[in-house]
């Protein structure tokens, strides 16, 4: 076990180096300088490439990946072009934004999924009907468009929920409950955003593979034996249908945190993505290369999480020979 992790880790390493290196590429061929953004579009030449030698950008592009990375595994993060700020600060200060409200849609998506699909698998029936219905217009809705009706319904029309920030502007003269309210409350729409669209997928999947285990001779066994249906179900199909659930979990995080960029820009959530966003919009070349770096040890981090769980749900896993046999 302890070398199957030592080779994912590896593997989550290269990962890693792989989607740095292909972003530190991708994002100078793109349209935009920053030396024009900050000396404006009526500079002179001379002034354009001051400015370019200044940023360091006169230098080759394997040059400029090779100062970059070298930097980089030093802890110096560069300092952001746009607003001056060291960039190590900014994304430090801007992660437990991120990871909070991922890991609580994670939370929320994962439980209210299951709970969800295993209603649906094991009533059937007009409820298995209507609760498909409901969670795969769910998993198809966009994140940015299901992001901008709630905050239609919920802050133009009900006027109950703020629609943007982590706090109001007298969050700094609150203090103990009413404190926390506020936060919950800019908490809720992003968070609902990506716990609702989370839901659609994890409940198909659960309803998938507990349909799957049901007709498992075990399960057969089960029933034969006089236990209660909800015992069949808990004991026997349920625990068994979440094994590849939990694998569903570390192939998710990817696309929960590309979703939560959009989130994060579209509620003003003071997180990672947010600041990706702007960084992209402002060519600030330091600030994306430290997000992406971040945002891609994080996805390989929840994957390696995901396979700590799965070994532990099932032991077949933690005995797993490299060839894929088992002892």
């Amino acid at each position: 076990m302890l070398r199957a992790l030592l080779r994912r880790g590896l593997a989550g390493l290269a990962v890693i180096i792989g989607v740095v290196t292909l972003m530190f590429f991708l994002i100078r061929l793109a349209p935009g300088d920053p030396a024009v953004l900050l000396v404006g579009p009526t500079a002179s030449e001379a002034q354009l490439a001051a400015q370019r030698k200044a940023l360091g950008l006169d230098r080759p592009l394997t040059a400029q990946y090779a100062t970059w990375v070298s930097q980089f595994v030093r802890g110096d993060w560069g300092t952001s072009i746009a607003t001056g700020r060291p960039v190590r600060v900014m994304i430090s200060s801007a992660w437990p934004a991120t990871v909070s409200l991922v890991g609580l849609s994670l939370l929320f998506s994962y439980f209210l999924g299951i709970l969800v699909g295993s209603i649906q698998a094991s009533r059937g029936g007009w409820i298995d009907t209507t609760l498909s219905v409901v969670t795969v217009t769910l998993f198809a809705l966009p994140g940015y468009w299901l992001g901008l009706m709630l905050v239609m319904v919920f802050t133009y029309w009900a006027r109950a929920l703020p629609a943007f920030g982590a706090s109001g502007f007298d969050a700094d003269f609150l203090t103990g409950w009413a404190r926390v309210a506020d936060r919950l409350r800019h908490l809720t729409l992003p968070l609902l955003t990506l716990t609702l669209i989370g839901i659609g997928g994890v409940a198909r999947f659960v309803r998938g593979a507990m349909l799957d285990v049901a007709g498992a001779p075990y399960v057969a066994i089960a029933r034969a034996k006089g236990l209660s249906p909800r015992q069949v179900v808990v004991r026997h199909v349920l625990r068994n249908a979440l094994i590849p659930v939990l694998t569903l979990l570390g192939l998710s995080l990817p696309a929960l945190f590309s979703g939560a960029v959009f989130i994060e820009a579209i509620f003003a959530w003071p997180g990672v993505g947010r600041i990706m966003v702007d960084a992209v919009g402002a060519r600030d070349y330091p600030v994306i290369m430290a997000a992406t770096a971040v945002s891609a040890a994080l996805v390989v981090a929840g994957n390696l999480l995901a396979e700590l769980l799965a070994a532990w749900a099932d032991p077949r896993l933690r005995t797993a020979q490299p060839g894929g046999s088992s002892r």
